[in-house]
């Protein structure tokens, strides 16, 4: 009996010390971004902040730290729950810069908002490609990076902030809009079939797809033309950096 009794105690310490796994994205830096807070018609609308607080959920189900995930708003004192930073290019750009430095693995970038030819709104402003491609460069040069654009023209990102450690996924083609920005929404069409499809992929290429296929059928049955086109730019190098979706560390 003592014996046996020993043996137990044993195990049980042997599995008191065990090492916690590490969850597939347990050092990589993520932000996600509500850079709007009006609807098409110009009216108040939460689609853009309730993606933004339920993309951030679904991250930290698939691996992602939850202190390694910085929300953004254009309203952030509305949300005394999550606490979002501001989301302005400076803001975004220093706060960016200080979590990728303890969060250097990759970099996930998710932006949902309006769009136009030449950029994406953020707040009252619009910002350039290429002054979010500066932000992106400054955190995440050389790490395998996901950037996820949900915006109206959002394919032109592709072109300007391609590289071969990215792996880009764009709501719409470059001449084309995106549907959903209205104040009697949850989501987008794009975020909500991002949303659904995550528990039915296990990497970022089949979420893609399932997500895309998802839009596709939305866009039908609403009636929303020309169809919108999500967009996938894969770089050289980053497909076998990219880990496959699991479950938070324990």
């Amino acid at each position: 009996m003592k014996r046996r009794l020993a043996f137990l105690f044993l195990v049980a310490g042997l599995c008191a010390t065990a090492p916690a796994i590490a969850a597939p994205f347990d050092n990589w830096a993520a932000i996600v971004v509500a850079a709007d807070n009006r609807a098409a018609s110009g009216a108040p609308t939460e689609v853009f902040d309730n993606a933004r607080r339920d993309i951030a959920n679904a991250l930290a189900g698939i691996g992602f730290t939850a202190h390694n995930i910085q929300q953004y708003s254009t309203q952030p004192e509305n949300d005394l729950i999550t606490n979002p930073l501001p989301a302005n290019p400076l803001s975004i750009y220093n706060s960016m810069y200080k979590l990728s430095q303890e969060a250097n693995a990759g970099c996930f970038v998710y932006i949902t908002t309006h769009g136009a030819p030449l950029g994406i709104t953020m707040g009252k402003d619009l910002i350039t490609q290429r002054t979010v491609g500066d932000i992106i460069d400054r955190s995440c040069i050389g790490r395998p990076t996901v950037i996820v654009v949900s915006a109206c023209y959002s394919g032109m990102f592709i072109p300007v902030i391609r590289a071969d450690n990215r792996f880009i996924f764009t709501a719409a083609r470059a001449d084309r809009t995106s549907f959903g920005c209205a104040e009697d929404l949850q989501y987008t069409y794009f975020d909500q079939c991002f949303l659904e499809s995550m528990p039915m992929a296990s990497d970022f290429v089949t979420l893609a797809a399932k997500t895309t296929e998802c839009v596709a059928k939305r866009e039908v049955i609403e009636g929303a033309t020309p169809p919108s086109e999500p967009q996938v730019y894969i770089g050289a190098t980053v497909g076998p950096t990219l880990p496959a979706f699991g479950a938070p560390g324990t």
